[in-house]
Formats: structure tokens, sequence, C-alpha cells
């Protein structure tokens, strides 16, 4: 009786990991599929010196 609660177990916890990789496999499809579309938007950058104040760049304090 104990062998099979212990078999039961283990069919329940490799069914649950089973589902969980299939899960986890899905999201990173689903995020790297996201991620490509954002950066197929986003296209590079227009202000080439990296500055995030585009009335700062190229000025220095003084």
């Amino acid at each position: 009786m104990a062998d099979e609660a212990d078999k039961s177990a283990r069919q329940a916890k490799t069914s649950r990991d089973d589902r969980l990789k299939s899960a986890l496999r899905e999201n990173l499809k689903r995020r790297k599929v996201q991620a490509r579309e954002r950066a197929a938007i986003t296209g590079p950058s227009q202000n080439d010196d990296g500055s995030l104040d585009e009335g700062a760049a190229g000025k220095t304090s003084g």
C-alpha cells in the first residue's frame, strides 16, 4: 500500500514538473516574440551621444 502511495506521488510530481516545463517554455517563446516586436517598432535611437536629455546634449556646465 505504501508503494502505491509513493508511486502515485511520484507520478503527480512528474506530471506537475512536465506542466511547469511546458508553461515556462511557452512563456519564454511569447516573451521573445514580444521583445522582437518591441525592437522592430522602437528601432535605433535618434540621439547618438547617448544622452537622455536632448537639451543637455553637447553642452558643458560652466
